[in-house]
């Protein structure tokens, strides 16, 4: 894309990295961040499509939908998305590698920041802090600090590589699209599993001697997490084909596990 096609300046994408700030601010169990993400890049959706109310509407809904990922390195996939929006790419291939990068990018993060970078400043930093040293917690506001910092520069590079890969997208949209919806497929598959946790206590006693666990011996010998499946499934169903309500289906959802955890059956 070259500079006089763009309509997001270099202004708009430091400001989307500290919008993005309030990813987790309506954070809830129906759309995780997608409340504060879409906040986020709303002024940079209103720019990007002015007076098509349409196009806008269409954009916001698609990023309504689910998504979870990592705060500090959400500025890189906001970023690398709005240069597709502003490039005026197919709907689908937007949506597809949203789906696809969301969780990739939050076990990364996970893993930079929350599992290796800030445990280990924050045990150098403990350390001076017991000997009373004021060098403890300086270290670890200089390094948060530049974590938070580093927002702008995950956001500008999405952008940017967005941006420059545009031409190579575009040729490649059908096969980048179709491969990103596999792959978002896997990733939500692969989140029914690490979200949804359905165990069977009931046991059924053979004899005096002999019991079978239900959960162990039957249903994770047929196909292990079939239940969170079926489960995940049944919600899908109600939510596509009976229009239900998904803050209802929550609720039921509340009341059957208090309920059958009651009895002894979760």
């Amino acid at each position: 894309m070259t500079e006089s096609k763009r309509v997001l300046s270099k202004k708009d994408i430091t400001k989307l990295a500290f919008r993005s700030t309030l990813l987790q601010s309506s954070f809830n169990y129906e759309r995780m961040q997608a409340g504060g993400w879409t906040w986020s890049m709303l002024p940079f959706l209103k720019k990007i499509h002015k007076d098509d109310d349409k196009k806008l509407s269409e954009s916001m809904e698609d990023n309504m939908e689910f998504i979870n990922t990592h705060p500090n390195l959400v500025g890189f996939l906001m970023g690398l998305l709005l240069s597709l929006e502003e490039n005026k790419e197919d709907r689908n291939l937007i949506k597809g590698l949203k789906v696809a990068l969301f969780a990739p990018l939050a076990g990364i993060g996970d893993a930079i920041f929350w599992f290796t970078l800030l445990p280990i400043v924050a045990g150098i930093s403990a350390s001076f802090a017991i000997q009373g040293s004021l060098i403890g917690p300086l270290i670890f506001l200089i390094v948060y600090i530049g974590v938070f910092a580093l927002r702008v520069v995950w956001t500008h590079m999405g952008y940017e590589l967005g941006t420059s890969a545009v031409e190579k997208i575009k040729t490649s949209s059908q096969a980048i699209s179709k491969s990103a919806t596999i792959l978002g497929s896997t990733v939500i598959g692969g989140l029914i599993a690490a979200y949804v946790h359905i165990e069977v206590l009931s046991t059924v006693k053979i004899n005096k001697d002999h019991a079978v666990n239900l959960q162990a011996d039957f249903f994770d010998k047929i196909f292990p997490s079939i239940l969170p499946l079926g489960f995940t499934l049944l919600m899908f169903y109600f939510l596509k084909k009976k229009k239900a309500s998904p803050v209802l289906l929550i609720a039921v959802t509340f009341i059957f596990a208090i309920l059958m955890s009651a009895l002894g059956v979760l």
